[in-house]
């Protein structure tokens, strides 16, 4: 198991796949601002699923932003997207420049505290560009976070502090779990933004 922290680290992955890990992106007082208003502005709902055919309501909450109100379908439940705010336009911005990459949705996760978490999975959702960058940007309490290759099951783990962006592109979603465990050290809210591109 590896642990990475606070150093800026190219790719954090040994083979079959390309996460970057750029540290922090946002300073404190960007950090304050942004969860601060995300807070107030987002339309975070309850996370719907539907496992083993039966619909599950998690604690997890979530909101689904874009540049046009397209939909998009994962866990076979079919979200439909409201239109960026000021807010996650100048972060995406921020994102932009930071990867060179360009991105025209974001679905945000706010976890109430660390007894929320997410199971080990892969965003290969067919309206997400094939291979495409997708970048996450955390605010709130930092977290650990995991990936688990597919066949041989080696691990890797990092903690996302709050204001840095983890970027997963190239063969990751092919070859790689991730996943956010829970744990009972963190009481604080976390808010993650994963901005995507779907193709139109």
């Amino acid at each position: 198991m590896d642990l990475f922290s606070t150093e800026k680290i190219a790719n954090i992955l040994p083979f079959d796949g390309v996460t970057n890990y750029h540290g922090l992106v946002l300073n404190k007082r960007q950090c304050e601002f942004y969860y601060e208003k995300l807070m107030e502005t987002i339309l975070f709902k309850n996370d719907e699923a539907i496992i083993f055919g039966k619909k599950i309501i998690t604690k997890r909450k979530v909101a689904w932003y874009g540049t046009s109100e397209f939909s998009y379908t994962y866990s076979k439940i079919t979200k439909k997207a409201n239109f960026f705010t000021k807010e996650l336009i100048e972060l995406k911005d921020i994102v932009e420049k930071e990867t060179g990459e360009t991105f025209n949705s974001c679905l945000l996760n706010l976890y109430p505290s660390g007894a929320e978490g997410m199971a080990y999975h892969s965003d290969g959702e067919k309206m997400l560009k094939k291979n495409g960058a997708i970048a996450s940007l955390s605010l709130g309490a930092e977290r650990k976070f995991s990936f688990k290759h597919k066949k041989n099951k080696q691990r890797i783990d990092l903690i996302l502090e709050k204001g840095s962006l983890l970027v997963m592109k190239e063969g990751t979603q092919t070859h790689w779990l991730h996943r956010l465990p829970p744990t009972k050290k963190v009481n604080s809210p976390r808010i993650n933004l994963t901005f995507r591109t779907i193709e139109l």
